[in-house]
């Protein structure tokens, strides 16, 4: 694996482990999942591989984010607004 790849892929794993501390069955179920799929695509020597496993593991990165912030509205809605009937 090249140099600038390396960098771009240990960012990635730290990223989505600090977004999977919320996740909502729970953080080892995460940390165990994120790690069999590091763990499954390890042996990855081609660049252009390489480069469309970063990409998705950027999308599910948003797609966690977008996961929070649903939450965090949900629970403000319940908060401050009268349940619909």
């Amino acid at each position: 694996m090249a140099n600038p790849l390396k960098t771009e892929v240990i960012r990635l794993y730290k990223n989505l482990l600090y977004l999977g501390r919320d996740y909502p069955q729970g953080s080892a179920y995460f940390r165990q999942r994120l790690k069999s799929a590091f763990m499954k695509n390890k042996d990855v020597t081609d660049p252009e591989k390489i480069k469309q496993l970063v990409a998705r593991g950027d999308f599910v990165i948003k797609e966690l984010e977008a996961l929070y912030f649903l939450r965090k509205y949900r629970a403000m809605k319940k908060r401050y607004y009268e349940p619909e009937k």
